[in-house]
């Protein structure tokens, strides 16, 4: 029962029979539907975003347009909605001239199953490696967004490369959060919740095993996730990657939690794009 209830407490989806790409007002061919099948019975639905004035109409123009090695973002989206709400910010991205992968979480959208760290973290890690083995894109030319609770599989996913000696382009944390424990004693400080949390999401305990670049940008008016916590984070981080690029911190003064982009799209895409210039430097076509 409380399981149950925290992760009501935690998951906010929003459930829809189907989501058509025509309803987000994404030209012909710029936004790809995309599937995972991650477990036996349970098939993920979720997009891939061209940059502007790409387009691939069938699964053989979408591995050509991937083959020319642009930088590949994968966004894990918050807590609430479904990947059709961010689809205005996954277009701004994309005009970075970089591909874009949100695939939404079980439970979210039309996805079946049920919301779990331990489900994501497995899910999270399967569609990378899909990524990789049948759409052959290089680990190198990986950005992994995590946007506030996805800011925690973000973490935890570049953790287990890093540790494996696995070299991704980058991580990139909107409004990012030290541990879900913390969170819940800030909120319910009369409550055990150390031992009683079940989805944990500890990235403050992950991120120090990170070897790749580390980008963290959270509003000071945050009244969700305490700005304290996002600099408890990156105080935590490496101050550098393993080839030697200093950690950043974007503090966006007057944003709370779920306005970062839109009070601060200039800097926030400049943050990004000094990420993904060292993807470009290195660009090798794929065969």
């Amino acid at each position: 029962m409380l399981t149950l209830i925290q992760r009501k407490l935690i998951y906010h989806p929003t459930k829809v029979a189907t989501l058509n790409v025509k309803d987000w007002e994404f030209a012909e061919g710029r936004c790809l539907p995309v599937t995972f099948e991650v477990e036996p019975g349970y098939t993920l639905h979720g997009w891939h975003v061209l940059p502007p004035s790409h387009q691939a109409l069938n699964r053989k123009e979408q591995q050509q347009e991937l083959d020319a090695g642009r930088p590949v973002i994968i966004y894990y989206p918050g807590n609430a909605g479904h990947r059709g709400y961010r689809a205005d910010q996954l277009k701004r991205l994309s005009s970075l001239n970089a591909d874009i992968f949100l695939i939404d979480y079980r439970g979210y959208a039309e996805n079946p199953g049920s919301p779990s760290e331990k489900a994501y973290l497995h899910d999270a890690r399967f569609i990378l490696d899909a990524l990789v083995a049948e759409y052959q894109i290089e680990p190198a030319r990986f950005v992994l967004l995590g946007e506030s609770l996805g800011g925690g599989i973000a973490t935890a996913l570049a953790n287990q490369l890093s540790q494996e000696g696995t070299e991704l382009a980058g991580l990139f944390l909107q409004a990012p959060f030290s541990s879900l424990v913390a969170i819940a004693g800030e909120r319910f400080p009369w409550l055990p919740v150390d031992w009683m949390m079940v989805d944990r999401y500890p990235s403050i305990e992950r991120i120090p095993e990170v070897t790749c670049p580390i980008t963290i940008i959270h509003g000071r008016q945050d009244s969700i996730i305490p700005f304290a916590q996002a600099q408890q984070l990156f105080e935590t981080a490496p101050d550098h990657s393993s080839a030697g690029i200093s950690k950043t911190f974007l503090e966006i003064p007057g944003a709370g939690h779920n306005d970062i982009f839109m009070m601060a799209e200039t800097e926030y895409l400049r943050a990004l794009e000094k990420m993904l210039k060292p993807i470009r430097q290195s660009n090798i076509p794929n065969p």
